[in-house]
């Protein structure tokens, strides 16, 4: 399926966006946008055994409406509360909610009593698409869950501001896990969300940096991105979060650092389609078109010319799977990298150093 993309250049503008994502595994396209206004979609239902009333009523304090003005325009988006490291509270939210705290950006937050603050960034990363904000306000963190417990269909509840409207609760069940999106940001690069939750819980543009939470009203998931066909804004039951195993390893290092250090195999490279195997008898998979001076790959030995087939026992067909790989590889854990050259198969490891 295939969607024409219409970029906006970014949440505060309040328009909902059709974005592109390619889900790894099945090369689909779906138009998707960030979740920069209405709540009234379909959704699916918590079900029986799960609590919404009172897992909104002891989450919603933690969640917060950030209103960002630049000299572009002025919009809203969600944030949640959570704790880094013990005593220290921070905002979690989404980095195309606040950007990357220029000067200029004016952040208002909101907090679920009524409360206002001025608030700044810590730290923003727009790859994993996740900022830091810091606030004036004693509001209780939510507590942090382990996403990499969620089922295949159970029930999950999504808290944040859609269209400004503060204190939206939502509810539906996870519909998958583990999925790769790409969502083109407005400054012509992309978004990775790596491992994500989907969902078919409501939510719609101003959820971005928003609350998802299980039925013990654990955080599992900041919600980040919706999909929907051309021309359609709303809803669909197709959104997806940044997963817990994720957005806390990322903040930890936003709120200590102020930026992240990605992984880095040192590799420019380029898809050899089936078509273009046939036509020149390589085999399919990434064409290493350059590597980096002394960079990780140049170290193995992988050199121009060589054709990656697998990376850590992964079939990789385009370089989005090298980019998903590299984003979960850790510094210093040697990867496995696969590949060909003038007809014979090798596998040497590859460390990944950071990306500076």
């Amino acid at each position: 399926m295939d969607a024409t993309p219409r970029i906006l250049a970014h949440p505060y503008l309040i328009v909902a966006l059709a974005l592109v994502a390619g889900l790894v595994g099945g090369g689909v396209v779906v138009g998707v946008r960030e979740l920069a206004g209405s709540d009234d979609s379909p959704s699916g239902s918590a079900g029986p055994g799960c609590d919404v009333e009172r897992v909104a009523a002891a989450t919603l304090p933690s969640v917060v409406t950030l209103q960002v003005t630049t000299a572009e325009g002025e919009g809203n988006g969600s944030g949640v509360v959570v704790e880094t490291t013990p005593g220290r509270p921070y905002i979690l939210t989404n980095e195309h909610v606040v950007g990357s705290g220029d000067p200029g950006t004016d952040i208002r937050v909101i907090y679920s009593d009524g409360r206002t603050a001025v608030g700044h960034v810590v730290g923003a990363d727009a790859v994993t698409d996740l900022a830091v904000v810091e606030g004036e306000s004693d509001a209780p963190p939510v507590e942090v869950g382990s996403s990499g417990d969620l089922r295949i269909g159970q029930p999950v509840i999504a808290l944040g501001a859609p269209l400004g409207l503060s204190s939206t609760v939502t509810t539906g069940i996870v519909s998958a896990t583990d999925r790769y999106v790409r969502v083109p940001s407005a400054a012509g690069s992309s978004h990775h969300l790596v491992g994500a939750i989907q969902t078919d819980a409501s939510i719609n543009p101003g959820n971005s940096g928003g609350a998802l939470v299980d039925c013990a009203g654990e955080l599992v998931g900041i919600n980040s991105a919706g999909a929907s066909p051309p021309g359609d804004q709303g809803s669909v039951g197709l959104n997806f979060a940044i997963p817990s195993s994720l957005f806390t390893t990322i903040a930890t290092e936003l709120v200590d650092h102020g930026r992240v250090r990605h992984p880095t195999l040192g590799l420019q490279v380029a898809a050899v389609s089936v078509d273009t195997a046939k036509s020149t008898g390589l085999p399919t998979g990434l064409f290493v078109q350059a590597v980096v001076p002394g960079g990780p790959a140049e170290q193995a030995g992988l050199r121009p010319g060589d054709v990656i087939m697998e990376l850590d026992g992964r079939r990789v067909s385009v370089p989005d799977d090298l980019v998903q790989i590299e984003l979960e590889a850790t510094i210093g854990q040697p990867v496995d990298v696969t590949f060909e050259r003038a007809g014979e198969q090798q596998t040497v490891p590859v460390t990944p150093e950071s990306a500076g």
